[in-house]
């Protein structure tokens, strides 16, 4: 899978997409990340990402002439699955929706900034619109970490074992159940019986019941959701 993410302040993403599972999971092939900065498709010698909005609103708006050069230049290169853009008033990113783009081979992530991008890039460039919640960034860079580490995790072969992406929370819109590990008594605070018990039908079901019970107590809308 190839990620492609663009941005004015490629500083921000050099240590979260080199480290842990990311660096692995591109060392070994699985996945390819790059980081494009806008200001090298400027045509000044200021390098200008930004320009102020039409109407005298307050802030900055990002120019349209720059973003369009950088995704035209990839789009050229290869086709694209998906032309995200990091936005509040996209839809809620959650685990389905990095199902999905982990079924994807490239995608293309825009970070936004400033007071946002010219709206024409919204209507003719972009497919997908991503909030990661109801809160406003500086800029949509730790967004788009967050898209990069949850999807490239899911892709076969990404991490050791497998099974521990598609057993992690949200997967059928449940928590996870409590997970320990040894000693299996720690001053007096003992690890459940029935996880030494060696009886997996019993853990399963021991498992199963505290997701749904952890789940009722402390995501409820979850469990509305599946209604």
């Amino acid at each position: 899978m190839r990620i492609d993410i663009i941005t004015v302040v490629p500083e921000l993403l050099a240590s979260p997409l080199n480290e842990s599972i990311l660096k692995r999971a591109q060392e070994s092939g699985h996945a390819e990340i790059y980081v494009h900065n806008l200001r090298d498709y400027t045509d000044d010698k200021r390098r200008t990402v930004d320009d102020y909005p039409f109407g005298g609103e307050a802030g900055m708006v990002m120019k349209i002439e720059p973003v369009f050069r950088c995704i035209e230049k990839l789009k050229s290169e290869r086709d694209y699955d998906e032309i995200i853009f990091t936005s509040p008033d996209g839809i809620t990113y959650n685990q389905h929706e990095a199902n999905r783009l982990s079924l994807m081979k490239n995608i293309i992530i825009l970070c936004g900034h400033y007071k946002g991008i010219d709206y024409r890039i919204r209507e003719h460039l972009i497919t997908r619109e991503i909030s990661i919640g109801d809160y406003v960034l500086t800029g949509g860079e730790l967004a788009a970490c967050i898209i990069a580490d949850s999807v490239v995790r899911l892709l076969p072969g990404a991490i050791g074992d497998e099974a521990s992406a598609l057993t992690d929370c949200f997967q059928d819109d449940l928590l996870a159940p409590p997970v320990y590990t040894r000693p299996a008594e720690f001053r007096g605070w003992r690890v459940p019986d029935v996880l030494l018990s060696g009886n997996f039908a019993e853990i399963e079901k021991w498992q199963e019941e505290q997701s749904f019970e952890r789940t009722k107590r402390l995501r409820p809308d979850l469990l509305e959701r599946m209604k």
